[in-house]
This record gives C-alpha cells, sequence and structure tokens, in this order.
C-alpha cells in the first residue's frame, strides 16, 4: 500500500531562492513531500519570475494574477512569504525559521547574504545540523566567483552552445533553462546526500553549487570525447557525434527520429528503405564506418526517407524493432494517451483558479509524489508563517 506522504514528509525547507535553479530544487523536494516555505521580496513583488509573461492565470472576472505560467513551473508544493531580509526584523525572523529548517537554499551571489548574518558562517555555530545550498553562477570560488550567473551565460561559458545548433549557423542555447534545471536536480541529489549524513553523523554542511560546473558536468560524451581526443568537438545539429545514422530526418510530409544504435539495426532498416546493399558495403557495415562516412551516407538517405510519410516511416520501421519517433509539437505532447497514461498533465486549484501543470516524473511505488499545494500568490502565506509556533507545520 502506497504511503500518501511522501517520503520527505517531516523535511522543513526554507527557500531563498528564485528565479529557476533553486526554485526547481524546492519544488522537486516538496513534490516529494517536505514542507516548504518561500521566502519572497516584498520590495519587488516577490520572485523575479512571477513578472516573466505573459501567459499569466486569470481569475474568474479576467484579472491577471501573479501567477505568470513561468513561476508555475517550478512553485508548486509552497508555501510563500513576504519578508524583507535587509532589515533588523526580517533578519531576525528568517534566523528563526532557520531553526526549525533542515534545509536552507539560496542563490545569492556568494557572500551576499554575509552583509544580513544569513550565510552560512553566520548560521553554522547555531545551527549545526543545518544543510545549507548555495546555488550561484561560478560558485564560492575561483576568478569568476564574483560574476553574475544566468542560465544562458552558463551554456555559453561551459560550452554546450558551441555543440548545439545547425554546423553553418551561430551557436543555439537549448529551447529551455536547461542549465538552471539540472543545476537544480543536482541540488536535491546534493541536499539529499547531506541529509543522510546529517541523519546519520548529526553534522550539517554548506553545499556550493555552481550553474556552470553543472553545465560541465553534463557534457557527457562530447566533454570527454574532448578530454580523450584533444579535438573539439563541431556542431553538427540534429547529429549524434558518435553513432550514425541517429538525427532528424525530413519525410514526404514531416520529420521523424532515426535512431540505429548497432549494426542488425542499420541492416534491418536498409530493407525498408530498399537499400540492402549499403549493409555490406565497407564504408557503412559498422557504426565506427558509418561515422567516418557519414556525409556519403546520409546522401543515400535523405532522399530515399523523403520517398515516404511520416506515419509509414514510423510504423515500417517500428515493426522491424528499428528505433524511430515522431518530432511533436507541445499541443501534439500534450494530447497523447502516453502523456495522460503516465500523468504528466495534472491539474491544481489555484487561488484564481484551476491552473495546469507539468507533472513530475518520479514513479515511487511506496511513497508517491504528491500535489498538495497549487503555486501560490505573491506573500499568501506571510501572516500564518510570522504568527505560527512551527511555522512548517500544515
Amino acid at each position: 500500500m502506497a504511503v500518501s506522504d511522501g517520503p520527505l514528509k517531516g523535511v522543513k525547507v526554507l527557500d531563498l531562492s528564485r528565479i529557476l535553479a533553486g526554485p526547481t530544487c524546492t519544488q522537486l523536494l516538496g513534490d516529494l513531500g517536505a514542507s516548504v516555505i518561500k521566502i519572497e521580496n516584498p520590495a519587488t513583488g516577490g520572485d523575479d519570475t512571477r513578472q516573466w509573461g505573459p501567459p499569466y492565470v486569470e481569475d474568474a472576472d479576467g484579472n491577471r494574477s501573479d501567477l505568470s505560467a513561468y513561476f508555475m513551473s517550478a512553485n508548486r508544493n509552497k508555501k510563500s512569504a513576504a519578508i524583507d531580509i535587509t532589515t533588523p526584523e526580517g533578519q531576525v525572523e528568517i534566523k528563526r525559521l532557520a531553526s526549525h529548517a533542515d534545509i536552507l537554499i539560496e542563490n545569492f551571489k556568494p557572500s551576499g547574504l554575509a552583509k544580513y548574518g544569513l550565510d552560512y558562517k553566520s548560521l553554522a555555530d547555531d545551527l549545526p545540523g543545518l544543510v545549507y545550498c548555495s546555488i550561484s553562477g561560478y560558485g564560492q570560488t575561483g576568478p569568476n566567483a564574483s560574476k553574475p550567473g544566468y542560465d544562458l551565460m552558463a551554456q555559453g561559458y561551459g560550452g554546450i552552445m558551441s555543440l548545439t545548433g545547425d554546423p553553418d549557423g551561430a551557436p543555439m542555447k537549448v529551447g529551455v533553462g536547461i542549465a538552471d534545471v539540472m543545476c537544480g536536480m543536482y541540488a536535491a541529489v546534493g541536499i539529499l546526500a547531506a541529509l543522510r549524513h546529517r541523519d546519520l553523523t548529526g553534522e550539517g554542511q554548506q553545499i556550493d553549487l555552481a550553474l556552470v560546473d553543472t553545465q560541465v558536468a553534463w557534457l557527457i560524451n562530447e566533454g570527454v570525447n574532448y578530454l580523450t581526443s584533444g579535438s573539439v568537438p563541431e556542431r553538427r545539429g540534429n547529429g549524434h557525434p558518435n553513432i550514425v545514422p541517429y538525427e532528424v530526418y525530413e519525410t514526404a510530409d514531416g520529420h521523424v527520429i532515426l535512431a540505429v544504435g548497432n549494426d542488425s539495426q542499420f541492416k534491418r532498416f536498409c530493407a525498408f528503405i530498399e537499400q540492402d546493399a549499403l549493409a555490406d558495403d565497407p564504408r557503412f557495415t559498422t557504426n565506427p564506418a558509418r561515422l567516418e562516412n557519414r556525409d556519403a551516407l546520409n546522401a543515400v538517405l535523405r532522399p530515399a526517407l523523403k520517398n515516404h510519410s511520416t506515419i509509414t516511416v514510423i510504423s515500417e520501421l517500428e515493426s522491424r524493432k528499428v528505433p524511430v519517433g515522431p518530432v511533436q509539437t507541445l499541443d501534439q505532447v500534450f494530447s497523447t494517451e502516453q502523456v495522460t497514461a503516465r500523468k504528466m498533465q495534472v491539474a491544481m486549484q489555484a487561488q484564481p483558479g484551476e491552473v495546469q501543470l507539468i507533472g513530475n516524473p518520479l514513479n515511487l511505488s511506496r511513497t508517491p509524489v504528491t500535489y498538495r499545494d497549487a503555486p501560490p500568490v505573491f506573500g499568501a502565506d506571510t501572516d500564518r508563517v510570522l504568527s505560527a509556533e512551527n511555522p512548517f507545520e500544515d
């Protein structure tokens, strides 16, 4: 029987982060059952992303709320408290909340909270069990530590833009804030590891996490390709640096993704396009050979695939157990039976009205994720958080 409260029930998170990396982390912890209090600046109207719209949620009368789609993407399962940390009163309140918390997460510039007495060094002596996660652009050390960091800058500095885009075009960022999102995921992993250590020893610690570091970490095979060969990788558009054919191909009425991972799949693919001789051609019989002769092979494959409709390519290759798939727009994505079956779209009741959100992909058989609180309007829980003896209790 599943336990509905989530595996992190009882874990208390004080969230001083904003934008995307930190909020992605704390939403994930909240989905897993943690109690999260999000601190927002009353002088600015809260998290910057509340103003990153349209689109916004509107109430029944058509009035715009401060729930932008961007803000909602990373801020469910949280309470919002408006507290000005620049004031002595606000600093006292944050320290009180931190004394109840297991985790504090912040994404100010390095040393940015020291002047308020809210940095890790200032809190650690009084709160030795606190897990304190600091996210910044370049980390707490190094020559760039004082520089601001944003997702786009991290993608540029960390190299992913040099690998993304058309070979003859400009460097291209990924279409969403992937450096922020991945940093948030690394933060969640680090926090859970630190909690494990705290539970065993009683010792808290600081987690120093940089957008750029995490972006470099997920260069994965292309990063290690460079470290192994010394050759700087080039942009290949949708092509794969180590597998051929493995990219997007045009069909008679659209596009398909072809992902031929081994030689037997390639042979079955050649049979579909009625080019059996390709599988026996020494230039193409193995993946290393196909990689070396990528352009010559694509010169044959591209016109062959354009002779078939998208649905034909997909159905015929699926029947031959050759990896293939569609390139879907978001309206197609969220209308698929697969997305419905996997509960990757969820409806929640927010203060202005019902909102549609992207589901959490984690499926735990005993302690599933829960959707308890819709993204809050700014400061919705301030009074309760300030007055409650235990502010993290619902």
